[in-house]
């Protein structure tokens, strides 16, 4: 049983690895794009209203889809005046319970909430409210149940993570 755990929880961390990934490009990306767009405009006096919206895209796209790679590399913000100090034991137990009763409920409390939401801007296929923008707004909106699934996901192999290593440790 614990082997099945402990391979699911590798395949979650490797899913959000790879949106990890795929949010480093996409941060580089909209560096060029920035960049791009400043030129532009103040060099040439030329400017895009699509162009400086994938920009709004690609940033949503770097903390919605990375959030969840931040957590699993346990690079989110914590205060931990008191936690650097607690043993292996107490600090599985801190971040088992962490999961179990921050996490997870929020995390399905924004997929709930935000599902219809996403539906109905697909049903529409959304587009931008600007001459020239973006077409995708639908496709935009989708980031906001990547985010709550790919959390639900990485707080579940979390949970799985700090339970065997509770069990191992005694």
């Amino acid at each position: 049983m614990r082997k099945h755990i402990a391979k699911l929880s590798k395949g979650i961390d490797a899913i959000n690895t790879a949106l990890g990934q795929f949010v480093a490009y996409a941060t580089f990306l909209m560096a060029i794009i920035m960049f791009a767009i400043v030129v532009l405009r103040y060099g040439f006096n030329l400017g895009w209203i699509a162009m400086q919206e994938s920009v709004t895209y690609l940033h949503a796209a770097v903390f919605l889809l990375g959030s969840a790679f931040t957590y699993q590399q346990n690079a989110h913000v914590r205060v931990d005046v008191f936690y650097r100090q607690f043993s292996e034991r107490k600090k599985a137990w801190v971040n088992l319970i962490g999961s179990l009763i921050f996490m997870l409920p929020v995390s399905l409390y924004i997929g709930i909430i935000c599902f219809e939401y996403v539906i109905d801007s697909w049903a529409l296929l959304e587009g931008s409210r600007e001459p020239g923008g973006l077409p995708f707004v639908y496709v935009l909106k989708s980031f906001l149940l990547v985010f709550a699934t790919s959390m639900v996901l990485q707080a579940l192999s979390d949970i799985a993570k700090q339970a065997l290593s509770l069990r191992e440790l005694g």
